[in-house]
């Protein structure tokens, strides 16, 4: 009896530090891409030495046990290097909670069916997401799959390896944006799973919203 009370006590605890892991990881993932947004060139270094983890077009990080296949090999992580040696830093990303609980929201939807993309079978995306919990629809999405190092994420973010005009990336250092979410989960098909949605105003408004004073 004490015994199963011991593995039941267990069970609790893993279930109840799951959520916590995943915030720790998302909000990681933030600090993260600020690092990559205001010092591209130290990312460029960390590419260079990411590239010499590659043989053809399987890429095996240390300590993770998993290699991954990519679609290019390094050349998407040259190429990703010449970009971040010429790119100016940019400003950090602020936190948005109404972004980060619309993150929540897909991760916890996508998550436990599996599958990619950014839209429901209904056709409601990112921007439906945030304006389900008062925003607005005005926001940008990234989303990555299968890591859960902060730094593999926002590298996989910016190498975007088989992705025709770098879409991921550009959406990193696009400079209209000002404000991020982000959430992290368990994914059915890729065993994890990060989103970040991105605004150039607070709650993926158009514009900032202006106080009118009372007369």
């Amino acid at each position: 009896m004490r015994k199963c009370v011991r593995i039941l006590a267990a069970i609790v605890v893993l279930a109840s530090t799951a959520p916590a892991m995943a915030d720790n990881l998302a909000a990681r993932v933030v600090d993260e891409l600020n690092l990559a947004r205001t010092s591209p060139q130290t990312y460029a270094e960390r590419l260079r030495e990411y590239r010499t983890w590659f043989t053809g077009l399987v890429v095996s990080v240390p300590g993770t046990g998993n290699p991954v296949l990519t679609r290019e090999g390094v050349r998407a992580v040259d190429e990703a290097i010449r970009f971040l040696d010429h790119q100016r830093p940019l400003p950090a990303l602020k936190p948005d909670s109404t972004l980060t609980l619309a993150a929540h929201d897909w991760v916890s939807v996508q998550g436990p069916r599996g599958g990619r993309g950014h839209f429901s079978p209904d056709g409601k995306g990112p921007g439906e997401r945030v304006a389900r919990r008062g925003g607005d629809r005005y926001v940008a999405e990234n989303i990555s799959y299968g890591s859960n190092e902060a730094d593999l994420v926002v590298l996989q973010l910016i190498v975007d390896d088989g992705v025709i005009g770098r879409g991921h990336r550009n959406t990193v250092y696009d400079g209209t944006y000002a404000y991020a979410g982000a959430a992290c989960g368990s994914h059915a098909d890729y065993g994890s799973m990060c989103v970040i949605d991105y605004s150039a105003f607070p709650k993926g408004m158009l514009q900032p919203r202006i106080a009118h004073a009372s007369l």
